[in-house]
């Protein structure tokens, strides 16, 4: 049987929390403000801006984007730094990768690290890696691991798998588990035997960034698969997780597949956002104490 892990019941705790924060600001006369800096018009990046306009703009939250086609690393970097000293931003959401021919390491370290609500940063990133607590975890990672709380997933002891190695959800979700005391492989386009790697391990956050390019061979009875990807299927004409899904549904009705699994849209995307909330809110209180 494969069960729907839906991200709406850990979105809605991590809100109730923003939330909180959110009225004891407006009380001091603060709104917090996040800005969006995004080059070009990717589809996934489209897809997250509407969501977190729908989802940051409902409680409260001052959302703006400034976009860019064909920027000069000179002209995204002075936008950054006018962001870092507009005191009315406190987060700022740089959606990645950027295209070829920009400089994004440099762009992404120019973020102030109190501002830089989704992790991108060394400064943040470091926090992570290290497990010091300090600045902030990429939403993304921290939306999968979020889903694992909600939904009463036991992390510690068990055996899990990581495919993707980015810095924008693989490694700094691994870091995650492994910080709850999980044993983690981390996979990526070199992995042998990534099949084998992967029905090896309890809990699987896939984070390829191709659409269904894992099937039901990927996968065995028992195992939490949390589906990270949101990518555009020209085979379907929509967004599309990194789970064949279509392939699960298949593979349980020809002999059981008994697994859990975040559906796309509907899973962490919805949690993702919601994180982004929580982390702007929280950057907001800390500038203003």
């Amino acid at each position: 049987m494969i069960t729907l892990l839906k991200g709406a019941p850990a979105g809605a705790a991590l809100r109730e929390k923003a939330s909180a924060i959110i009225e004891a600001l407006k009380e001091k006369g603060v709104t917090p403000g996040l800005a969006i800096v995004r080059v070009g018009e990717e589809a996934g990046d489209l897809s997250y801006e509407k969501a977190i306009y729908k989802r940051c703009g409902a409680m409260g939250i001052e959302v703006r984007t400034y976009a860019f086609c064909g920027p000069t690393d000179e002209e995204l970097q002075a936008q950054i730094r006018a962001l870092n000293a507009d005191p009315s931003v406190h987060g700022i959401l740089m959606m990645r990768p950027l295209p070829k021919g920009l400089d994004e390491a440099s762009a992404r370290e120019l973020i102030a690290p109190e501002k830089d609500v989704d992790g991108c940063g060394s400064a943040s990133l470091a926090g992570v890696f290290t497990g010091s607590g300090t600045g902030f975890c990429p939403c993304t990672a921290q939306a999968a691991v979020e889903i694992l709380d909600q939904c009463g997933v036991e992390i510690a002891g068990k055996k899990a798998a990581v495919i993707g190695r980015s810095l924008v959800i693989g490694r700094p979700a691994a870091m995650l588990l492994l910080h709850r005391n999980a044993t983690v492989t981390l996979c990526h386009s070199r992995t042998a035997d990534l099949r084998e790697a992967v029905r090896g391990a309890d809990i699987v956050i896939a984070a390829t960034g191709r659409p269904e390019s894992l099937d039901s061979s990927f996968f065995k009875s028992g195992q939490t698969v949390i589906d990270v990807g949101a990518s555009w299927s020209e085979a379907k004409g929509k967004i599309c997780g990194d789970v064949d899904m279509d392939s699960l549904i298949a593979a349980d009705g020809n002999g059981g597949l008994d697994i859990n699994v975040t559906p796309v849209p509907g899973g962490v995307g919805a949690v993702t956002t919601s994180v982004l909330a929580l982390h702007t809110a929280e950057a907001a209180a800390r500038q203003n104490p």
